[in-house]
């Protein structure tokens, strides 16, 4: 904008609409760049309303052109739209500039205002997630109490024999902490009657009790009229980390486009900002800290199945956001096998991402329509 300004040699207005669009969110930031390249007037982030600013503009001279700026002749008539005054228009920000938003609430500020879209935008007035006890599921209905209200967001805890007390108390402790609606259902009946008929071990076992909490969650979103939230983020869909018809069911991935470690941030932030403001942080500490688990067997934690995720997502970024090879990735000093396993989990991973819901994008390459690749695919990155 300052250099498109410079070249006309005028003041320039740049306006940006504020709202969101399935994947996409506007985020406004409306901006009045003068001749100079001067910013003198710039609008709130993600808020809809008015800024009023006073410009002295110099004379026109029909003689001269601004350096850089081809005279094609071109000359503007006056036109008058209305010899009525305009209805008055409180301005919210009277000239000045706007506080720009820090980067962990600028990325918090646009999930909620691409979720308050989606949802509304789409007829429902109220969602439902699956509250696990841990961080994601936490931070998604931190997320959607701010998008839609605490009394339109719905969770259910859904314990089976391998979760854990603190994970159950985890979940109710949110639930007081925010205000939303909830209620538990444990799981345990209907998968001893799936187990008593098919005798499943290890791996199909375990996604079992997640496809359980699928079908739960969509039969009480079929029954109740809400729309189901899908809790998964960028580190597990990027490795395929999640369980088809599982924990990936819903309309909506809120997180889809935020990896774990920015999970972390984003909610030690959201709590932050609450305690500012004098107000309960929603997110009980004990989810930021304890160690990520599926819990669908005795023991489990994430790393049984993943690198450490400061690692991970860094290689991630280099892969997913940054479109670099193999070699380029170990060259910045990561381990060679490490790397061939994590770029190949992703690759072997795009069929369930095709089947996940939209969300939320907040980086400049998120998955889907900005990364267009082949299920079949036999090609592999090669030593």
């Amino acid at each position: 904008m300052r250099k498109r300004a410079q070249e006309a040699g005028c003041t320039t207005a740049y306006l940006a609409m504020i709202g969101g669009q399935d994947e996409l969110v506007f985020d406004g930031d409306s901006i009045v760049v003068d001749r100079d390249g001067e910013v003198i007037a710039r609008a709130p982030q993600f808020a809809e309303g008015c800024v009023l600013l006073d410009l002295e503009l110099p004379a026109a001279d029909p003689g001269s052109v601004p350096e850089g700026v081809v005279d094609d002749g071109l000359r503007v008539d006056h036109v008058t739209l209305s010899a009525d005054p305009l209805p008055r228009y409180e301005p919210e920000l009277a000239g000045g500039e706007a506080e720009r938003l820090g980067d962990d609430e600028e990325i918090y500020t646009a999930l909620v205002v691409g979720l308050r879209a989606y949802v509304a935008k789409n007829g429902f007035r109220s969602v439902l997630i699956g509250l696990s006890g841990g961080i994601d599921s936490a931070l998604v209905a931190a997320i959607a109490c701010d998008a839609v209200g605490a009394q339109n967001v719905y969770g259910v805890a859904m314990p089976s024999r391998y979760s854990s007390e603190h994970s159950i108390d985890d979940a109710a402790e949110l639930a007081r902490r925010t205000g939303l609606n909830f209620r538990t259902a444990p799981i345990a009946p209907m998968f001893d009657a799936y187990m008593g008929s098919l005798s499943l071990t290890g791996l199909a076992e375990e996604n079992l009790q997640s496809r359980l909490r699928g079908t739960m969650l969509m039969a009480i979103s079929n029954q109740e009229g809400h729309i189901v939230l899908a809790p998964g983020n960028k580190s597990e869909l990027a490795c395929g980390y999640s369980t088809l018809y599982g924990d990936s069911v819903g309309a909506y991935g809120p997180i889809k486009d935020v990896y774990k470690t920015s999970i972390f941030r984003l909610a030690k932030w959201r709590n932050r900002a609450a305690e500012e403001r004098g107000q309960t942080p929603p997110i009980p500490e004990n989810s930021i800290t304890k160690p990520p688990s599926a819990e669908l067997r005795p023991g489990q934690v994430d790393t049984d199945s993943l690198p450490d995720y400061d690692i991970l997502d860094r290689i991630l970024e280099l892969y997913v956001d940054r479109d670099q090879g193999r070699a380029e990735i170990v060259a910045a000093g990561y381990d060679d096998a490490l790397v061939t396993r994590i770029l190949r989990l992703v690759d072997t991973a795009e069929y369930k991402r095709r089947q996940y819901p939209p969300g939320t994008k907040i980086s400049a390459k998120g998955f889907g329509k900005d990364r267009r690749l082949p299920i079949t695919n036999r090609w592999r990155e090669r030593v």
